[in-house]
């Protein structure tokens, strides 16, 4: 009996991979075409809004300018100056107690509420209720403060009522910048809340019920299914806390207002109050040379920061 070998015909799996090719960059080339449609304006939105006036401040941190006349370049002399700046060294240390004091704060009150309203009856009014204070303007929050913390305000009045003698001074500039902070840390819990447990919502509850059955305790379902199925989330709300605390300007500013001060305190300044002040008080000849100095210092250190963050924080996706 005669065996006939079969011959794979190679060209014909030649021309499915050249056809296979010749889709792909049919695709990339349909996809080139939309991109400076789509993403063109965007970019030069983007570009106009962003990337100029950054590229620009950059430019007026190297010079001596106060907002009119010529320019008088420095070099780094606004950076030397800067760090040799004690007012502007606290504001900086004020800027990263706000960054890892209150973030830390956040995050672990933020953590604990969504684990407490994640089986809880009414969770979505629970959450309604503790992301409010997110939408209230700073502002409320400043003059709100100098009615109710004042001397005479409804605080020392109810302590009074209740026996204490000599109630402390909250608006005091030693208790300023730690009233701000715990402000913070209420304003922003709410935001962070809802954004964890919009990650936790997304769970399956057959992990849920898996672990039940293994019988694992809370830590071991916070440890092996929430955490890792939730890793995503925490980086992203990391990411947003570093770039909004770096900008905090409101509350401070208008804490400042209501001790009857106008301008905060030097004690509560952060590094955004510091560039404000130095470039727009009124009170000193402008210096926009240092006040942009201040600023790009602020850029690189939310940029340090966010790059830092995604390489700590990168872990491989987990699909459910």
């Amino acid at each position: 009996m005669t065996q006939t070998a079969v011959i794979p015909d190679v060209s014909v799996g030649r021309g499915a991979r050249r056809a296979s090719r010749g889709r792909g960059n049919a695709i990339d080339t349909a996809r080139k075409r939309l991109f400076i449609p789509f993403v063109g304006p965007a970019l030069l939105f983007y570009s106009v809004l962003f990337v100029a006036p950054s590229v620009y401040a950059i430019w007026i941190s190297f010079h001596k300018w106060p907002g009119s006349g010529p320019m008088e370049f420095v070099g780094i002399g606004n950076y030397v100056k800067l760090f040799g700046d004690k007012l502007f060294l606290q504001s900086f240390s004020n800027t990263l107690l706000l960054l890892f004091v209150v973030g830390i704060a956040v995050f672990a009150v933020s953590f604990g509420l969504t684990l407490v309203l994640r089986d809880m009856a009414g969770r979505k009014i629970a959450r309604s209720v503790i992301f409010f204070p997110h939408l209230v303007n700073a502002m409320i929050f400043g003059v709100l403060a100098g009615f109710v913390l004042n001397p005479g305000g409804l605080v020392n009045t109810l302590l009074g009522w209740a026996g204490v003698a000599d109630p402390p001074a909250w608006l005091a500039t030693e208790n300023l910048f730690p009233l701000i902070m715990v402000m913070l840390t209420w304003i922003t819990t709410g935001y962070y809340t809802t954004i964890l447990m919009a990650g936790v919502d997304r769970i399956p509850p057959y992990y849920y019920e898996d672990c039940a059955l293994a019988g694992a305790n809370a830590f071991q379902r916070l440890r092996y299914v929430i955490l890792p199925l939730t890793w995503d989330v925490f980086g992203t709300c990391a990411v947003l806390w570093t770039i909004s605390s770096v900008k905090i300007f409101e509350i401070i500013w208008i804490f400042g207002g209501s001790t009857g001060q106008g301008i905060p305190p030097t004690r509560t300044w952060s590094t955004a109050v510091y560039t404000y002040v130095t470039a727009f008080s009124g009170e000193s000849i402008p210096a926009y040379g240092m006040a942009s100095a201040s600023a790009i210092l602020s850029l690189a250190l939310v940029s340090v920061l966010v790059v830092l963050l995604r390489r700590v924080m990168k872990r491989d996706a987990i699909e459910f």
